[in-house]
Order: C-alpha cells, then sequence, then structure tokens
C-alpha cells in the first residue's frame, strides 16, 4: 500500500485541559473531528493515553469507519509532556497506525501556526509554547512544566493571582476590586483556598484567568500588573529569539491573544494571524511524513 489514496492522516492535539482529535481522507477533505479528557502526558501518561484512545474511537464512529481503519492511517500525535523519543514511542504503540510520530505539542503547533514563515508563535493557555523559527531551525524555549516554566500561562495567572489575593488579605497588599472578587469566589474563606491549591492542577488554576484578564481591561490594577508581568516574559523571548526582517509573532490559544494590548511597539508591528491550530499542524506534519518517505508496501 503506497498510494496516498489508500491511506487516512490523522491529527492529535492534547494538554492539560483535554485533547482533540481529526481523520482526513487522502484529499484533504477532513472527515470527523472529536474531543477527549485531558492528555498531559507528564503529569499522567496513563490518563493520556485513555483520553487520545478515547478520541480516537468517537472520531472514528462520527466518520463511520469500520474496524481496523487505524491500519491504514498516517499519524501525528503532539501531546503536552512527552519529554522523550522513549515516551513516544511509548504512546505510538498503543494506537495501533500503520505510522504514527509522537511528540511535544510544541512541535505541532508550530507546525500549525507558522506554516511556512519565520516567526515566533506563542501558544498560551493552560500552558505556555514558545518557539522562534528562521530558516528551518526551530527553537523553543520553555516546555518545562509548570512548577518550572509555563510563564504568561492561564495556570501561571491563576496562580500568581491567588498568591497576591492572599497577600491582599493578609494585609501586606491593597486590595483590588480583583482580589476581592477572587476572595469572594471562595466563600471569603482563605482556608478554602489553601485546599483548593493544595489539589489543584495548572488547569484548575487556569480557570481563573478570564476574570483576571477582563479584570486588567477593565483597569484592575493587580490585573493589568500581572498582564503586564506575562507580556514582559514575550518580550525577553522575542529578544532572546532575534526577531529579524519579516519574522512574525503569532499569539495563539485561549489566553495568548489577551497580551496583544499589552506588546511593546516592535512586537505589535509583528503581529499575524496563525495559520492554524496545533491540530492543523498534526495533520500537516503526518502528510510531511508520507510525502518525506515512501508509504510500506
Amino acid at each position: 500500500m503506497s498510494d496516498v489514496s489508500s491511506y487516512l492522516f490523522v491529527g492529535v492535539d492534547g494538554g492539560g485541559t483535554g485533547c482533540r482529535v481529526a481523520i482526513e481522507g487522502a484529499t484533504g477533505t477532513r472527515l470527523a473531528e472529536a474531543a477527549g479528557g485531558p492528555a498531559n502526558y507528564t503529569t499522567d501518561p496513563c490518563r493520556a493515553t485513555q483520553s487520545v484512545r478515547e478520541a480516537l474511537r468517537a472520531a472514528a464512529a462520527d466518520a463511520g469507519l469500520s474496524s481496523g481503519w487505524s491500519e491504514r492511517c498516517i499519524a501525528h500525535v503532539g501531546l503536552a509532556g512527552v519529554m522523550s523519543p522513549e515516551e513516544g514511542d511509548a504512546l505510538a504503540r498503543e494506537l495501533y497506525f500503520a505510522r504514527v510520530t509522537v511528540t511535544d505539542d510544541r512541535v505541532t503547533s508550530v507546525a500549525g501556526a507558522l506554516g511556512d514563515r519565520d516567526g515566533m508563535l506563542a501558544a498560551i493557555g493552560t500552558g505556555t509554547i514558545v518557539a522562534g523559527r528562521t530558516d528551518e531551525t526551530t527553537r523553543f524555549v520553555g516546555g518545562w512544566g509548570h512548577d518550572l516554566a509555563d510563564q504568561a500561562s492561564g495556570g501561571w495567572l491563576g496562580r500568581k493571582a491567588l498568591r497576591r489575593m492572599m497577600l491582599a488579605h493578609d494585609g501586606v497588599a491593597a486590595h483590588t476590586d480583583l482580589t476581592r472578587a477572587l476572595l469572594a469566589g471562595f466563600g471569603g474563606d482563605p482556608k478554602a483556598i489553601m485546599a483548593f491549591t493544595n489539589d489543584a492542577g495548572p488547569g484548575d488554576f487556569a480557570r481563573l484567568a478570564r476574570q483576571i484578564i477582563d479584570a486588567a481591561r477593565a483597569g484592575d490594577p493587580m490585573g493589568t500588573a500581572l498582564m503586564q508581568e506575562g507580556a514582559g516574559f514575550l518580550h525577553d523571548c522575542a529578544d532572546s529569539i532575534g526577531l529579524e526582517g519579516d519574522a512574525v509573532l503569532c499569539l495563539a490559544g485561549g489566553v495568548g491573544p489577551s497580551y496583544a494590548d499589552y506588546l511593546n511597539s516592535a512586537c505589535r508591528a509583528r503581529l499575524r494571524p496563525s495559520h492554524g491550530t496545533a491540530l492543523d499542524g498534526a495533520l500537516r506534519l503526518a502528510r510531511e511524513a508520507f510525502e518525506k518517505r515512501k508509504a510500506p508496501s
């Protein structure tokens, strides 16, 4: 089986909040999409594998594919937390595709957002992915997990906001409308916040991000300070990567575009829409894998 028409192409994008799957036919027609549960491989590899497999089954059922469909698929899977080739190989063995490549989600995010362009991607949702590409060479910043990295992310914003709220509660910092609203969200009880943080993961903290973003837009001093601090991290990344010429800057994810108003003029001048999502990037990479290596006969 070496003719492209014999194959289906599958893209998978996953992170701490959930995963998405898309199946395309040989002509590029999108046959089905499905969403699944959390799929951060570092946080919980078993849960991540289960979430991807369940989403794949749902997409296959929606597309009306018969038993054994995965055996004629070329797939690219991009999951947050895949930190080594060995981890990628372990996941690949659980998916039973004719050919599958597993990477972390930074790779698929870059392929989807930048396409063929040079530039920098800041994909910011629950976590943060920053990548710069020049002359087909890609460099990543971060990706070390929420304890060591993920600056500017939804999870980072939520955790930072609660810390500052507690300082306000203790009288070390001034209260703002945002700190009062956050405290009220926990019934005004600091012990309830402690209980929340004891068990909370990045996705739990990230659920506070929209409240912080909206407060900043309304002029809240603490919300504005947090957004400015996150934008400062993006400025540092842009300086380190060294954007030149026609290089673009793409802000993606549920939080990323909200930083546009807080960027300096040099970064704002480079802002361009993303070509596509990380899921689009996974499908693009699956097709590129077919084109670079002849399918097995």
